[in-house]
């Protein structure tokens, strides 16, 4: 079904009034002007028509149509187009890319045609990268000259049609720009409302042409070669993932994605300027988990709070690192180049936090186990020894102790809380976190 309205009645070409830019010769410019010629048979709101492009000669295309565009990086076109169909389902998207863009964006293209998104995607494949000097690409035919494959390619060539097909593709053709037939091709393409990619070979006149001898007639025998048909050669009928996704989802639309719980300010903290507090330790020591508890008791305490986590990828072994800005007005910036407040928990943490200690002036406080207790910083240290705490305290368990006390040694919020903080975890945790929570205030 085509899309269409009072504009595209009329409309003698969607193609504006700048000449294209490629080379003489080069099979891009008749392609353009078969795509013109389909739209025109469809008669489409040139507004509800997107043209998206990447990187490359067939990445100019877009500029030269009044439609709607987006140009953006070598290999992504599949991605951006797929952005916008599942944001704009009604819209169609087409994507004008070349064979580079296939192998740098191969798996965009696999998973566009798994899901079915309703695309039609153009590959202008001329064998090879024609913008950056003729290197070989993953459709460069086995034995062809590029500038990277001097002696000539040993690799075979992607078939785009057959991995798009297998795939999930709706609508899978090959052809040339030399098809008398192919702006009714690329018609059924945008009708068909399924991911549908048309191959479409030419040639690169600057570099594949004069490097191979190419001409028409070496199109015709290179798929022979390679027993590649032309063609129309896969429909399927599956459903669009964009519509299939809305209905799919349909009793779901307006609604929140997660439900919301809100935490009432019950408490009173006693701070009139922002707060800035980094808690440094080990992996496995609970440190971000002790800071969310903080975090949620300046909240109950009526606070603007922000908390970001810093730990390697390795995630159980080790620093974790966590921020947190306390602020009675709103935070707009979460970045922290001096903390207000160090605690430093573990070797670990010690390790990551000396940039900190090195910063930090004599209104900074640090706060640190007795095994550091000898820091070098300006800011004013306190030690936090576990061993007094009346409770035993495990490595786990450290960084929640340490926080309770640090809060409640500033001042800053109540040990209330902090337990109606804990309080708010999963019944298992909550009880665990309170003996903890209690201890340090017995301390």
């Amino acid at each position: 079904m085509s899309v269409q309205s009072n504009e595209a009645a009329g409309i003698e070409t969607y193609r504006n009034e700048r000449p294209y830019p490629f080379c003489p010769g080069c099979g891009h410019s008749q392609i353009l002007d078969q795509l013109n010629k389909a739209l025109l048979s469809l008669e489409l709101d040139p507004k509800e028509v997107v043209l998206v492009t990447d990187i490359g000669c067939s990445g100019l295309s877009d500029q030269y149509f009044r439609t709607s565009a987006f140009h953006g990086l070598h290999g992504r076109s599949i991605t951006y187009a797929t952005g916008i169909k599942l944001a704009r389902p009604e819209l169609k998207v087409i994507v004008i890319m070349g064979d580079g863009g296939t192998g740098i964006g191969g798996a965009h293209l696999l998973n566009a045609a798994r899901r079915n998104i309703g695309l039609t995607t153009l590959v202008l494949n001329n064998f090879n990268f024609g913008m950056t000097g003729g290197q070989h690409s993953t459709t460069t035919p086995l034995g062809a000259v590029t500038n990277t494959t001097p002696g000539g390619n040993l690799e075979r060539p992607l078939d785009i049609c057959a991995t798009a097909s297998v795939n999930g593709a709706g609508y899978v053709y090959r052809g040339s720009n030399f098809d008398k037939e192919l702006s009714v091709r690329m018609t059924e393409a945008i009708q068909s409302e399924s991911f549908a990619l048309l191959d479409i070979w030419d040639l690169c006149t600057a570099y594949y042409v004069p490097a191979n001898k190419a001409s028409k007639k070496t199109l015709a025998e290179t798929l022979e070669s390679l027993g590649y048909e032309t063609g129309v050669l896969h429909r399927s009928d599956l459903p669009e993932f964009s519509a299939a996704y809305r209905e799919a989802t349909e009793e779901e639309r307006g609604k929140a994605t997660l439900a919301t719980k809100p935490l009432p300010a019950s408490f009173e903290a006693k701070l009139d300027r922002r707060l800035r507090i980094v808690a440094s330790g080990s992996a496995g020591g609970r440190v971000r988990t002790a800071m969310r508890l903080v975090a949620r008791a300046g909240i109950l305490s009526g606070l603007w709070v922000t908390q970001r986590d810093d730990y390697p990828i390795t995630v159980k072994t080790g620093h974790s690192v966590s921020e947190l800005i306390l602020s009675p007005t709103e935070v707009s910036y979460t970045g922290i180049v001096r903390p207000d407040v160090l605690l430093i928990l573990t070797e670990d943490g010690l390790t990551k936090a000396r940039g900190h200690l090195a910063k930090m002036d004599s209104t900074g406080r640090v706060f640190v186990i007795p095994d550091f207790a000898d820091v070098e910083t300006a800011g004013q240290v306190t030690v936090i020894d576990p061993s007094k705490s009346p409770k035993k305290i495990g490595a786990g368990e450290l960084a929640l102790y340490a926080c309770t006390r640090a809060m409640v040694e500033l001042g800053l919020l109540s040990g209330d809380s902090i337990k109606e903080a804990a309080g708010l975890q999963r019944a298992a945790f909550a009880k665990e976190s309170l003996a903890v929570i209690e201890a340090a205030l017995a301390s």
